[in-house]
């Protein structure tokens, strides 16, 4: 692995601190936008803000520091999420609409990665560029999640549980594929990537939203900290062994 890597490498570590802090930004979007009642709006351009700041942060260092490329994944999450809902919602697109928006757009970002860098692995992400595209892609990929999330638990008919199962058994597909084919690396990656930020929408609407709508009625406020608590507990971790960067990706 070269010392020049700047993003976490992708080990069981790294998806269950992602799946923890996707779903952490989908509470924490509700809990800024709706249980603080700020609006989707509002929230958006505050966690814009958040994301401009984490990401600054971010780039100004030269090598990989686990605290604050979470701190930017978190960033992206909440912001996909509050960006997700003022789209659909405030602006009246829908779901359906939004997601295909929003995939278009990552399609987009990823085809322009591939043809400027020439690859979209993430192994070494070392140059200034290369980090812009792979934040883009992030953040478009965590905007889409939120707005697929909602259209599995709310438009599809299936339910916050039915939508986290969906999406749980496309991320146990993508594992099979990637524990015993020979499937590009990269592809598979990128296919797990999205789907956990859906799964993270799902299972975060799961925990928060009252009995009435299918949900375990934890609230925004407890279930924030709780996520919050168990990804501080990961970059900690994180932190002592970067033990999340000790798998190569191949590809």
């Amino acid at each position: 692995m070269s010392t020049a890597n700047k993003v976490a490498n992708v080990t069981l570590l790294f998806w269950v601190m992602k799946i923890c802090a996707t779903t952490l930004g989908e509470t924490g979007g509700d809990l800024l936008s709706m249980t603080l009642g700020i609006g989707y709006a509002a929230s958006t351009l505050i966690l814009l803000g958040f994301f401009a700041a984490t990401l600054s942060l971010q780039l100004a260092r030269s090598r990989f520091v686990p605290w604050i490329y979470w701190l930017v994944i978190l960033s992206t999450s909440t912001t996909g999420t509050t960006l997700s809902d003022f789209m659909d919602r405030t602006l009246g697109l829908g779901y359906a609409t939004g997601s295909s928006l929003l995939a278009g757009c990552l399609a987009v970002v990823l085809i322009a990665w591939r043809l400027v860098e020439g690859s979209l692995s993430v192994q070494n992400i070392a140059r200034r560029r290369s980090e812009i595209f792979y934040w883009a892609a992030i953040l478009v990929s965590n905007t889409l999640g939120t707005a697929l999330g909602d259209f599995l638990a709310d438009d599809s008919g299936l339910g916050f549980l039915g939508g986290a199962a969906l999406i749980g058994g496309a991320i146990a597909v993508v594992a099979a594929f990637a524990a015993f084919t020979r499937v590009n690396r990269v592809l598979l990656f990128w296919l797990a990537f999205v789907l956990t930020r859906p799964f993270g929408a799902t299972f975060g609407d799961l925990l928060t939203k009252t009995s009435e709508k299918g949900g375990l009625d934890l609230g925004t406020i407890g279930a924030s900290a709780v996520l919050a608590a168990i990804l501080l507990v990961g970059v900690i971790y994180a932190s002592r062994t970067h033990s999340d960067q000790s798998m190569p990706e191949a590809g």
